[in-house]
């Protein structure tokens, strides 16, 4: 098979993947965004006018956020083929200069509250998805109604008990469905807009700006609504190191966006016919005999939906890990040939019990809907400022090319979020307090890790000082390696003074090794490395790792052995560090904040299994620190 081919078979095969992962969320909106666009804005008649104005909403919105926005210009600020905002983050930060020390600090802030609002649209996703799928047994049944929460609730355990499978195995079980999924929608469309062609005189704007001229506050309430027709753009932009730019551009382009405008187009034409099925116009354009497997059909797709938000928390919080805003958690690599797929247990299983105790308490996808939109609406602007700052900085754009661009989607962005944070004392605070909390213990863990590494530091003995006392002053040197981490390059490690003092000898070859890691998800091979001979068998090594990659140190050491840095994996031992938070004392809230930090330091992933170290040649030295 030539190249070509090769590729393009690659291409079509990760394209399906994604339409298995990436656009469940924004691909189930047809379920629920137009029912709930009138019930927002309640009072709002259901005639050829208003549904008219709201398909012209709904059209724009796709075209301008997914299409233009995201598609074309979010998408192509990835980070070494990485996306979501931590990425975005990234390039923005290091796109300015690094001596506007405040101004990159802010950024940061900003772009982990974006980070820790996807967590709460994470959370929401799943639930409302499915729950609005489940809700068409009280069409068919209503006898059944009460019987949805639970079952809703069964199908999210399900979804996320088979997580571990990996990315690429769930999207190509998923892919096959969508792809019947968006047929479907297609179908039910056409067959409406035939019988009322007229609804596609909506493609005109002048529809939009008549409606919001006629309705001005009903128009404002329905646009919180006609918002969900644009969840999951961020997931777009999430999951692209999941498969890439080029897949997830196709998949829209050929089959979700023409799918997506058949169908609501579609529920348009059948609300002009017929008003009255606004209580449930998905439903309502298939006929009797279809409705069973359309619920059936419906369910999968929405089970899908949550699979986008699920991959992309994974994905964020990797990145968040090795940029030290997380501890360490066990991340498996579930592809060997997309680096990005990945997962991690914890967050997992933390999000369901999450999800399903949501499903509860809010108990319909019309309550839920109320919560959902505030999360992804403040990310979404967060998002086009980032984009600024990589624009005018990283890329080089003017003042007014960068300005006026960033101008419109702002003022796109801020448009919904207006719409969407009136929802606040109706469940719209869910998300902000989960993306609070999120950041809350972010912050914590950067905060409590630079406290940490200064007390450390605070009795910290130069390496050329204590070799220099060695030289001077000769220990019992015995056969083989021994391998020190320890994060502080220059400082002699705790564990090595403790080992020598307890011990009184010293390995003939000391390897100190410290982890860095890079904005950039991968580092090449050639650049993993950096060795420095400090004399008397002592010698200072630098590994290099991204932000999405998982460090092997015995791997490493071993490719880069070299005659005169000889290193034997089966020969050396490995001394790790292991310190025990005393939290601070006399004021309450300093202590509670070391608390939870304590309780998180216990709680992560040992440094052991982190670094890939053989649990059967590791000494473990431990140290008291009071904050």
């Amino acid at each position: 098979m030539s190249e070509e081919k090769r590729g393009s078979k690659y291409l079509l095969i990760t394209s399906l993947g994604a339409l298995g992962v990436v656009f469940g969320d924004i691909g189930t909106s047809p379920l629920y965004a137009f029912r709930e666009s009138f019930h927002a804005a309640e009072g709002l008649p259901v005639n050829e006018e208003t549904v008219l104005g709201i398909l012209s909403l709904m059209f724009w919105s796709l075209i301008l956020v997914v299409t233009i926005k995201y598609l074309v210009f979010v998408m192509r600020a990835d980070n070494h083929g990485e996306g979501g905002i931590l990425a975005l983050t990234a390039l923005a930060s290091d796109g300015l200069d690094k001596s506007r020390k405040k101004r990159r600090r802010a950024l940061i802030l900003v772009g982990l509250f974006g980070t820790a609002l996807l967590y709460g649209d994470g959370v929401i996703t799943p639930a409302i998805s499915v729950l609005s799928a489940v809700e068409g047994l009280g069409v068919i049944a209503p006898e059944l109604e009460s019987y949805v929460p639970p079952i809703a609730a069964v199908i999210i355990v399900a979804l996320f008990l088979i997580q571990r499978q990996g990315t690429s195995r769930v999207g190509a079980l998923f892919g096959p469905v969508m792809i019947v999924w968006f047929a479907a929608l297609s179908l039910l469309g056409i067959v409406q807009i035939i019988s009322h062609p007229t609804v596609l005189a909506a493609v005109s704007p002048t529809f939009a700006i008549n409606f919001i001229g006629d309705f001005p506050r009903l128009a404002f309430l329905a646009l919180g609504a006609v918002f969900l027709v644009v969840t999951g753009s961020e997931a777009l932009y999430a999951d692209m190191g999941h498969f890439g730019r080029r897949p997830i551009r196709l998949a829209w382009v050929v089959l979700v966006m023409p799918a997506l405008l058949l169908n609501y187009f579609g529920q348009g034409a059948l609300l002009v016919s017929d008003p009255a099925a606004i209580s449930n116009p998905f439903y309502a354009m298939a006929p009797g005999w279809a409705q069973i497997p359309m619920i059936v059909l419906a369910t999968m797709a929405t089970v899908i939906a949550s699979q986008a938000l699920i991959s992309g928390a994974f994905s964020l919080t990797q990145q968040a890990i090795q940029m030290g805003y997380l501890p360490r958690m066990t991340v498996d690599h579930t592809s060997p040939r997309e680096v990005g797929q990945v997962y991690l247990g914890a967050v997992n299983y933390l999000l369901m019990v999450t999800c399903v105790g949501v499903v509860f308490a809010f108990g319909s996808s019309s309550n839920l809907a109320a919560a959902y939109g505030v999360a992804v609406t403040t990310t979404m602007v967060i998002t086009s400022a980032l984009l600024y700052v990589v624009m005018r900085y990283r890329w080089g754009w003017s003042v007014a090319t960068a300005g006026s661009l960033t101008a419109v989607f702002l003022g796109i962005d801020l448009a919904f979020f207006s719409a969407n944070i009136i929802k606040v004392p109706d469940g719209g605070w869910f998300p902000l307090a989960v993306g609070l909390a999120v950041l809350l213990v972010m912050l914590i863990w950067k905060t409590g890790r630079e406290r940490l590494t200064k007390k450390m530091r605070s009795g910290e003995l130069a390496i050329e000082r204590f070799i220099g006392s060695i030289a001077a002053h000769p220990q019992t040197r015995v056969p083989g390696t021994a391998v020190y981490m320890f994060s502080d390059l220059g400082a002699t490690p705790p564990s090595l003074l403790a080992n020598l003092r307890h011990n009184e000898v010293l390995h003939e070859t000391v390897l100190i090794v410290t982890v860095e890691w890079t904005t950039s998800p991968r580092v090449p091979r050639a650049k993993r490395v950096t060795v420095h001979d400090l004399g008397e068998g002592f010698h200072q090594v630098l590994l290099r790792y991204g932000f999405i990659e998982r460090p092997d140190v015995p791997k490493a050491l071993a490719d880069f052995a070299t005659a005169e840095f000889g290193f034997d994996p089966s020969d050396a031992v490995y001394v790790v560090g292991h310190e025990t938070v005393i939290p601070h004392v006399g004021q309450p809230i300093y202590g509670l904040r070391d608390r939870i930090f304590g309780v998180m330091h216990r709680n992560a992933t040992s440094p052991v299994k982190f670094f890939g170290l053989p649990p059967e040649r590791v000494i473990e030295v431990g140290t008291q620190v009071r904050m």
